[in-house]
């Protein structure tokens, strides 16, 4: 799959694109990126996209919680790679919401090297219960723009 490509789910939009080196640590004894870091680099995007409309310090008794994770291992990554993040989101439910991504490893070539999803549900932290998305949420769904 090239960079051009989309992911599978036509309903989904791109909403952030990161670039990041490989750092020497991300690498394990196989020499190459270990496969938990692929979960970092997502997590990375995802709350640089989340911190760019949400502050947690005007509502600390709610906020998102990632109720599942998972990656696809295509290709992999080695140290002093390059590589972009691209994440997209799900439309909404009530409470919750799908996040995809793809790591490309960007070398002169770009070659997509993994692809992931997470779920992310909107929680009150006292109750431990979801809770309806708050609208600034919700907006982030309805613009078109890149963050």
């Amino acid at each position: 799959m090239t960079k051009t490509e989309q992911p599978q789910r036509s309903f989904t939009r791109l909403v952030k694109t990161i670039r990041m080196p490989v750092r020497w640590g991300d690498m394990d004894a196989f020499n190459h990126v270990n496969n938990t870091v692929y979960f970092r680099y997502m997590e990375q995007i995802r709350m640089e996209w989340l911190v760019s409309f949400f502050d947690t310090a005007k509502d600390p008794d709610t906020g998102p919680v990632l109720i599942n994770a998972q990656c696809s291992f295509l290709r992999p990554i080695k140290y002093p790679d390059q590589i972009e993040v691209h994440m997209h989101i799900a439309s909404p439910g009530r409470s919750s919401f799908e996040t995809y991504y793809q790591i490309y490893r960007v070398d002169g070539e770009t070659i997509l090297c993994a692809e992931g999803s997470g779920k992310i549900v909107w929680v009150d932290r006292r109750t431990e219960k979801s809770i309806p998305l708050p609208e600034v949420v919700i907006r982030q769904f309805e613009t078109s723009a890149q963050p």
